[in-house]
């Protein structure tokens, strides 16, 4: 099983707006208004997660992450800290 981070925006744009300030480059994302990436190794969300809560008042974007089938849980600024330590307990390598 792979985890997988989501986003997801109402506004066209926003996500690859996000996503190339973040990869430092253009993306072109062509589904606008959503974007899903699966990680074989959990820990490099934590990054992502990071940025997205430090940046999260510049952007109208939400994020999910899911570590199990069919179980999603949204990122806020309340539990990103608790969702980052969470995945450095669960995925120790």
């Amino acid at each position: 099983m792979t985890s997988s981070i989501n986003i997801f925006s109402n506004e066209k744009g926003e996500i690859n707006r996000f996503l190339s300030k973040f990869y430092n480059t253009n993306l072109g994302i062509t589904n606008e208004l959503k974007w899903q990436k699966h990680y074989k190794n959990p820990i490099e969300m934590a990054e992502l997660i990071g940025v997205f809560i430090d940046n999260y008042e510049d952007f109208k974007i939400n994020l999910w992450v899911c570590f199990d089938t069919d179980v999603y849980i949204h990122v806020s600024h309340k539990n990103a800290d608790k969702l980052i330590r969470y995945i450095y307990e669960r995925y120790p390598y």
